[in-house]
């Protein structure tokens, strides 16, 4: 990946979006990595990759750490004890 300097992303911007067609560019600022430029075919597959939550958590290695297989998502409807303040 290419990495640009904030000041010369902001005055080559054309040449940056046009940079991005080909691969992700890293966008800095006072040295630190800030931000990526990507183009648009390559987020929106990005993006579909990414599972929701449930997803996430039912493939974690915790799902399965207690032997059900399948991860509990729901909470107790308990009341919370009291407390005396």
């Amino acid at each position: 990946m290419t990495t640009w300097k904030l000041e010369d992303a902001k005055n080559q911007f054309s040449r940056l979006v046009r940079a991005a067609q080909v691969q992700p560019q890293i966008v800095t600022r006072h040295g630190r990595e800030e931000a990526v430029v990507m183009s648009m075919e390559k987020y929106r597959q990005l993006a579909r990759q990414q599972p929701d939550f449930v997803q996430f958590m039912r493939r974690s290695p915790l799902a399965t750490a207690f032997g059900k297989g399948e991860l509990e998502l729901r909470r107790p409807r308990d009341m919370p004890r009291d407390i005396e303040l």
